[in-house]
């Protein structure tokens, strides 16, 4: 209830600071006074909390009736309001002003605990609660709590099912609507994300964040058994199997045992030969995602490994891990009958041949 207050107090400043309406008809609460009566009443709703209007699509609650409009707009893909700087178009007007902050570089919120200030009353909020452990809304099913009320409204779609955004094109359905937009970059085309070293576009930030590692060389994801890092969480995850004996997912075909799912999943693509990435230029088609990656490194001529010795650069990972062992001298691969060492696995196979008298 304290932070719905804080909001509350926190719009209706600033609401005063940007139209002070003088009139017969005052706020018991705050005591702003307005010239209609049914001015006051919608500002009422900013102390009550009522939101009277409602979407018949997803459900959203609002104070105004201008707000429900300008709402409906993200469900029609309507844009009516447009940047004159940009021409970038938004279906709210709200939204235009915030965003047109961006080139004024106006940041009318400030925190008033670390003075660090803020373009939206959204990222005030948020950021307040750093400085607060408060977590006022609770989920009625699982009572996991929550900061802010909108995390809240969007979690429970977990438990209800409800994905109220829908792609026009494919017909493909999300729970929040940055899960839309960035799904929408997949029939755009839109890479609105670069890379400022070698250029490489990106749909999400997210995507940009973790390629940048492979130039910087931060491994920020460490494991705490061997200490052994990583640049992306989910390989860290994937390693910390390593040191657990657990293999849960089994193949029903083979009886393979594999420590992670997705392993299994690629794996039972040996038995039904399904191959469901394909290259845009080519057609060659592959059972796994980075199989693709690496392929269309042939027709992009992309090679995002470099050496930090030589600058040689190569397009796959494991090819520049190879290479560096010339500088380092590393032979990893050792016989087991001779002990003759080797830097690459395929030629402490070949050489095996010898003790074995095989023949390729």
């Amino acid at each position: 209830m304290n932070e719905q207050l804080h909001v509350q107090s926190a719009e209706c400043r600033y609401s005063c600071d940007i139209q002070r309406d003088e009139g017969p008809y005052a706020c018991e609460v705050c005591e702003k006074k307005f010239s209609e009566k049914s001015t006051l009443i919608r500002h009422k709703h900013i102390h009550t909390g009522e939101r009277p209007h409602s979407c018949d699509v997803c459900k959203k609650e609002f104070r105004k009736l201008s707000g429900l409009i300008q709402h409906q707009h993200i469900h029609s893909g309507e844009r009516p309001y447009s940047c004159d700087v940009c021409n970038r178009a938004f279906s709210m007007k709200s939204n235009l002003m915030t965003h047109q902050r961006v080139h004024s570089g106006a940041r009318p919120y400030s925190c008033d605990v670390c003075k660090k200030e803020f373009r939206q009353l959204s990222g005030l909020i948020q950021h307040q609660h750093i400085h607060s452990s408060e977590r006022p809304y609770s989920c009625d099913v699982c009572n996991r709590a929550f900061s802010m009320r909108n995390n809240l409204i969007t979690h429970q779609r977990i438990h209800s099912g409800a994905r109220p955004y829908s792609c026009d094109v494919c017909k493909k359905e999300f729970r929040q609507l940055n899960g839309l937009i960035q799904h929408q970059r997949i029939h755009t085309g839109v890479r609105p994300y670069s890379c400022d070293v070698c250029k490489k576009e990106f749909r999400q930030q997210s995507g940009l964040i973790q390629h940048q590692r492979i130039h910087s060389g931060e491994r920020p994801y460490s494991c705490v058994v061997c200490n052994k890092a990583f640049s992306m969480k989910c390989h860290l995850k994937s390693h910390q199997h390593v040191h657990s004996c657990a293999h849960p997912y089994s193949c029903d075909v083979c009886k393979k045992e594999f420590k992670h799912q997705r392993s299994l999943i690629t794996h039972q693509r040996v038995h039904s030969g399904e191959h469901p990435y394909s290259c845009n230029v080519c057609k060659k088609e592959f059972r796994q995602q980075c199989g693709l990656i690496q392929h269309q490194r042939i027709h992009t001529g992309e090679r995002p490994y470099s050496c930090d010795v030589c600058k040689k650069v190569f397009s796959e990972k494991s090819s520049l891990i190879r290479h560096q062992r010339i500088h380092t001298g590393e032979r990893p691969y050792s016989c087991d009958l001779c002990k003759k060492e080797f830097t690459q696995q395929s030629n402490l196979i070949t050489h095996k041949r010898i003790h074995s008298r095989e023949r390729p």
